[in-house]
C-alpha cells in the first residue's frame, strides 16, 4: 500500500483524527492530575466508567455511543466525587481512597458486564471492547461526539485558567484568596473524567491511564512554565495518537490502543534520557563535568600549597607526589589545566620524572580555590 492510499483510507484517517483529540484532551487535562500528584486518580477513574458504559447500553438498548460515553461520565464523575469524599471526611489518604473507589466500581462493572453477556442477543453487544478499545470502530459520528466532549472540557480549562493553575500548585494561597478550592478541585477531577471518556473507545479502560500521564510526564522534561507544559502535552499527545495508528495501519492485526499507549511511552523514555538539564544522560554528562571541574580544582590547590610550602611561587611539583596526594589519573587533569594556561610543564633533573608549575592565571585561580575551601 502505498503512501498516498494508506492516507486515504477512511478507517485510518477516523483513526488518526480519534487519537489526535485524544492526546490533545488527555494531554492538557492529565497535567493538572500530575502536578497535583494525583496520577492514579485518571486510573482509578478510567476503572469506574466501566459499570457507566453497561448501564448507556442497558438504557439505550443498542451499542449507542452517545447513552454508553453518558453512562461512563456518569459513574466517571461519581467515581471522582467518592475519591474527594472519602479523603475530605474520613482518615483515609488519596492512595487509599484512589484504591477503594477503583476497586469498587469496576466491581461493580465486571458484575453488569457479566449480567450484560449473559442476555439473550448480547453477544453482539461488544461492550468488552470497552476494555482494551477498538479503535478501528470509530465512525465519523463517533468523532463528532468525541470532539464535542473534549472541546468542552478545553473551553472549561481556557475559561477557568487561572484557578485551575492556583489550585493546582498553591491550594492554601488559593482559599486565602478567596476562591472556593474544593469547587474547582471537583471540577478538575471530573474533567479528567471527560478526558477518560473521550479515549474509551480508543484505549479502553485498562490504558486510558497512560494517556493522562504519559504525555504531561514527558512534557514536564522539557519545560518548567505550565503555559509550555500544556501545549506540549498536547502535542506529545497528538504525536503518539498519530503514531500508533499510522503503525497499526502498516501491520495487519497490530492493536491501536496498545500502540497509541506504547508510543507515548516512548515519549517519556526519550525524554527522561535527553530533556536538556533535567534528562538522566545530561545529568550525567553535568556531573562528570563537575567532578573533571573539582579534580582540576583540587590539583590546582595542591600546587599552590607545595609553592607556599617551598616559598616558590614557580615551585615546580613533580607528577608522581601529585599522583600520591589525589591517585593515580592527574596525568588527565593536568593535560586539561595545561590547556587552559593554568599550568605549564617544567623542566627539572633527569630522571625524576615529570613536573608542573603553576602559570600565572593558575596561581590566581588557585588563590581563588583555597579561598572558596577557607570560607566553606
Amino acid at each position: 500500500m502505498t503512501l498516498v492510499e494508506l492516507l486515504s483510507d477512511y478507517t485510518l484517517q477516523n483513526v488518526a483524527m480519534g487519537a489526535a483529540i485524544l492526546g490533545a484532551v488527555g494531554g492538557v487535562l492529565g497535567n493538572f492530575a500530575v502536578l497535583r500528584q494525583q496520577s492514579l486518580v485518571g486510573d482509578a477513574l478510567s476503572h469506574a466508567t466501566l459499570p457507566g458504559v453497561c448501564l448507556g447500553f442497558l438504557v439505550a438498548g443498542v451499542r449507542d455511543l452517545g447513552a454508553i460515553l453518558a453512562g461512563a461520565l456518569l459513574s466517571g464523575g461519581l467515581a471522582a466525587l467518592a475519591i474527594l469524599a472519602l479523603t475530605r471526611f474520613t482518615r483515609l489518604k488519596t492512595d487509599a481512597a484512589i484504591g477503594i473507589s477503583l476497586s469498587l466500581f469496576f466491581a461493580l462493572g465486571v458484575v453488569l458486564l457479566t449480567v450484560i453477556q449473559g442476555r439473550a442477543g448480547a453477544a453482539q453487544a461488544g461492550l468488552e471492547t470497552f476494555l482494551f478499545g477498538q479503535a478501528a470502530a470509530i465512525l465519523r459520528s463517533d468523532l463528532l461526539i468525541m470532539g464535542g466532549i473534549a472541546a468542552a472540557a478545553l473551553a472549561a480549562v481556557a475559561l477557568l485558567w487561572k484557578e485551575f493553575k492556583l489550585v493546582a500548585f498553591d491550594p492554601i494561597f488559593a482559599r486565602t484568596l478567596g476562591l472556593p478550592v474544593a469547587v474547582l478541585e471537583v471540577a478538575l477531577t471530573v474533567m479528567v473524567a471527560l478526558a477518560v471518556v473521550v479515549g474509551l473507545q480508543m484505549v479502553g479502560v485498562v490504558l486510558m491511564a497512560a494517556m493522562l500521564i504519559a504525555p504531561p510526564v514527558a512534557a514536564r522534561q522539557w519545560t518548567r512554565r505550565l503555559e509550555h507544559m500544556v501545549l506540549l502535552a498536547a502535542a506529545i499527545g497528538i504525536g503518539a495518537g498519530v503514531t500508533g495508528a499510522l503503525i497499526s495501519a502498516l501491520g495487519p492485526g497490530l492493536a491501536t490502543g496498545p500502540l497509541i499507549v506504547l508510543a507515548a511511552s516512548a515519549a517519556v523514555l526519550v525524554s527522561l534520557l535527553f530533556a536538556p538539564g533535567r534528562g538522566i544522560l545530561w545529568e550525567a554528562l553535568a556531573r562528570g563535568r563537575e567532578r573533571r571541574g573539582l579534580r582540576g580544582r583540587q590539583v590546582l590547590a595542591t600546587l599552590m600549597q607545595l609553592a607556599r610550602e617551598h616559598g616558590d611561587p614557580a615551585y615546580p611539583a613533580e607528577q608522581g607526589m601529585l599522583d600520591t596526594y589525589h591517585g593515580l589519573g592527574t596525568a588527565e587533569v593536568l593535560q586539561r589545566l595545561a590547556a587552559r594556561g593554568l599550568v605549564a610543564p617544567a623542566g627539572h633533573m633527569p630522571g625524576e620524572g615529570g613536573h608542573w608549575v603553576l602559570t600565572p592565571t593558575g596561581l590566581a585561580e588557585a588563590e581563588r580555590t583555597l579561598a572558596e575551601i577557607g570560607a566553606g
